[in-house]
């Protein structure tokens, strides 16, 4: 490709300011990759928290969720869960994180029915596995927007890896091979120039 240049002096000033570029753009690019991938493992390490929290609770919940309903009718079950306590909003907004724009959940929760059952007819344990699971509503939030946050930064992290191999394997040495190239033409016209104005010298002073 290199020999498909025309080798002047216009094209190399042009070629080294394009390899000047490059080798910036490429250092920049490693940092950024290099900065995605900490932040990116940071997330990953939360979210790993987070899920096992999650799990362990999530145990929990039905654990206490089948004793209730194993000493409750089928009746007085779905009775007790026919009717909603809370309404839950969740307040959806983006941040940045290393130029990835990342989603944030910020959940409300608003009371519609203070004791939408009966007490005297349900388990104890209904009351529990239902605050367990309000409780867990939040980390599943938590660790939905992790989750995400860090596919998102996956896709960035794999188009910064590509963008920076294409510079260092691609851009950077063909460019490099084109300024040797275009060096080694001007100095062949050069040498060819001398010997020409020394052979012209030579016929001037023999006349």
């Amino acid at each position: 490709m290199a020999k498909t240049v025309n080798a002047t002096r216009m094209e190399l000033l042009d070629r080294r300011r394009r390899i000047v570029t490059a080798k910036r753009g490429h250092k920049l690019l490693k940092e950024k990759r290099d900065g995605l991938m900490k932040s990116f493992l940071d997330i990953v390490r939360k979210a790993k928290e987070v899920r096992q929290m999650v799990e362990t609770n999530m145990t929990k919940v039905f654990n206490f969720y089948l004793a209730a309903v194993s000493a409750m009718h089928p009746s007085q079950v779905e009775a007790a869960l026919a009717l909603p306590k809370e309404k839950t909003e969740v307040e959806i907004s983006i941040k940045n994180i290393m130029s990835v724009r990342v989603p944030n959940f910020e959940p409300t929760f608003e009371e519609v029915n203070k004791q939408p059952y009966s007490l005297i007819e349900s388990s104890a344990e209904l009351d529990v596995a239902y605050t367990l699971l309000k409780d867990n509503i939040k980390d599943l939030l938590v660790l939905a927007q992790l989750e995400k946050s860090a596919e998102l930064m996956s896709i960035e992290i794999e188009a910064t890896r590509r963008r920076v191999n294409a510079l260092e394997h691609v851009l950077i040495p063909e460019l490099e091979s084109t300024i040797k190239y275009i060096q080694m033409k001007l100095d062949e016209m050069e040498r060819s120039a001398l010997t020409t104005l020394m052979k012209v010298k030579e016929i001037v002073q023999k006349v």
